[in-house]
């Protein structure tokens, strides 16, 4: 991962930017030598917000059969049609 100061991308920052598009490589930002943020192109960002809702609706459905709060098949198609309408 490439790494750069907040002061280069201050001045720099076309060319990082398209440096990142070319080389699809997150950068992290650096300031006063601590990381500060990442860089990264839109489709990351996008992919990754996607990646993390299909996680959390996951999470969800393990918590709803651990707290027992279930449904059966019949009963979930009846929601899920009157949802579609």
């Amino acid at each position: 991962m490439k790494v750069e100061l907040v002061t280069t991308l201050k001045r720099q920052a076309t060319k990082i930017l398209s440096e990142l598009k070319a080389n699809k490589e997150p950068v992290l930002i650096t300031e006063h030598g601590k990381p500060s943020a990442y860089l990264l192109s839109v489709d990351d960002y996008e992919l990754m917000q996607r990646r993390l809702a299909i996680l959390e609706g996951i999470a969800r459905g393990e918590r709803a059969i651990t707290e027992e709060k279930l449904v059966s098949h019949h009963d979930a198609k009846e929601q899920m049609s009157r949802w579609l309408k």
